[in-house]
C-alpha cells in the first residue's frame, strides 16, 4: 500500500480530515496519488482494493463513496487521474456556487443558527457579510469533537458577529433566530438528511418555532444506494471520544456520529445546481449522481 494513500485513509478515519466535502476530495486525491505511483501488475484490482480501504474509513460519508466511484470509472491511468482532478475541481466550484445561491436567501439584519462545521455554510455566511449584510450567527459547540469551535473561529476571523453556544441551548436561543443553515453528510432519495448528531433535534426545534431550516449540500452527497431502499449506515465511534470509560464502571456509553432529519422538517436543500424541495432529492440522484455530471462548471 502506498504510504501517502494509507496516511490519507488514516487521517480520514481519525478525523484529522473531516467534513464531507473535504473527505470526498481527499478520497479522490488518494486515488490519484495511488495511480500516479503505481508500478504493479494488476492496476484495476489494486485500485479497487484502495478504493475499498478509503470507503471503509467513514461509512456514513456518501461523498467519499461517490468520489471514489466517480474516479474509478476511468479505464486507464490517465483517465483515473483526469477524473480525480475533475471531481476535486468540481467540489471547490460547488462550494462557491452553493455559497452564492444561499447568500441571496439570507436576509439583511438576520440571525442565523448553524450546527457543526460545514464549508458551504461558512462560505455562504462569509459571502453575506462581505456583501454588506448585517448578520449575527449562533454556532453550536457540537460535541464531542467541537466542530463548532472551528466554525466560530473562521467566522470571527472574517469579521462575522458570531456567538458560540452549547448544543443543548439551541431551543433557548431559537426565539432569536431567523434562519437555520446546516450542511449534510448524506442525503437519501426520500429527502432525509443525515448530518452531525444533534441536527435532527435542531430541525424539530426550528419547526416548532417556525424558523426556516435550510440544508446546503453538494450533489455528490446524495446517495444512489437509497434508491433501492438501502438504509444509510449511522457511524458509531469509540466511547472514549466522550469520556474515559474507566471512570464509569458498568455504564454503557454510546457515541453515534450522525442522525436523520426527516424531510418534513426541511424547507429547502440548496445544491450547486439550484434550490430544491427535499422531496425531489430523487431527481438529483438520477440526473447528476447517476448521470455522471461532476465537472459542470457553468
Amino acid at each position: 500500500m502506498n504510504f501517502k494513500v494509507k496516511e490519507i485513509a488514516d487521517d480520514i478515519k481519525t478525523m484529522k480530515i473531516r467534513g464531507a466535502g473535504r473527505i470526498g476530495r481527499a478520497g479522490a486525491e488518494a486515488l490519484k496519488i495511488f495511480t500516479e505511483d503505481y508500478n504493479g501488475q494488476n492496476f484495476e484490482k489494486d485500485l479497487k482494493k484502495t478504493a475499498a480501504l478509503l470507503k471503509n474509513t467513514r461509512p456514513t460519508a456518501i461523498s467519499l463513496e461517490n468520489a471514489t466511484e466517480y474516479v474509478m470509472k476511468g479505464k486507464t491511468k490517465q483517465e483515473v487521474i483526469y477524473r480525480a482532478d475533475k471531481f476535486i475541481k468540481h467540489s471547490h466550484w460547488a462550494v462557491n456556487k452553493i455559497g452564492e445561491i444561499c447568500e441571496e436567501r439570507i436576509p439583511d439584519n438576520s440571525t442565523i443558527l448553524t450546527h457543526c462545521n460545514s464549508s458551504v455554510v461558512i462560505e455562504a455566511l462569509i459571502k453575506a457579510h462581505k456583501n454588506g449584510k448585517n448578520i449575527k450567527v449562533f454556532s453550536t459547540e457540537t460535541r464531542p469533537w467541537g466542530q463548532g469551535y472551528i466554525s466560530s473561529k473562521k467566522l470571527a476571523e472574517a469579521g462575522v458577529d458570531v456567538t458560540l453556544i452549547v448544543d443543548s441551548a439551541a431551543r433557548y436561543f431559537m426565539k432569536k433566530v431567523d434562519l437555520v443553515l446546516v450542511g449534510a453528510d448524506t442525503i437519501a432519495s426520500n429527502g432525509v438528511v443525515i448530518n452531525k448528531i444533534g441536527t435532527s433535534t435542531i430541525s424539530l426545534i426550528a419547526h416548532e418555532a417556525r424558523v426556516p431550516f435550510i440544508v446546503l449540500a453538494e450533489s455528490y452527497k446524495f446517495s444512489r444506494e437509497t434508491l433501492t431502499g438501502k438504509l444509510v449506515e449511522i457511524e458509531e465511534r469509540d466511547p472514549s471520544e466522550i469520556t474515559n470509560p474507566e471512570k464509569l464502571k458498568n455504564v454503557k456509553i454510546k457515541n453515534p456520529v450522525f442522525d436523520a432529519t426527516p424531510a418534513c422538517y426541511i424547507d429547502t436543500i440548496i445544491t450547486e445546481f439550484g434550490a430544491i424541495s427535499p422531496y425531489i432529492a430523487y431527481k438529483i440522484i438520477k440526473e447528476y449522481v447517476e448521470g455522471d455530471k461532476y465537472g459542470i462548471e457553468s
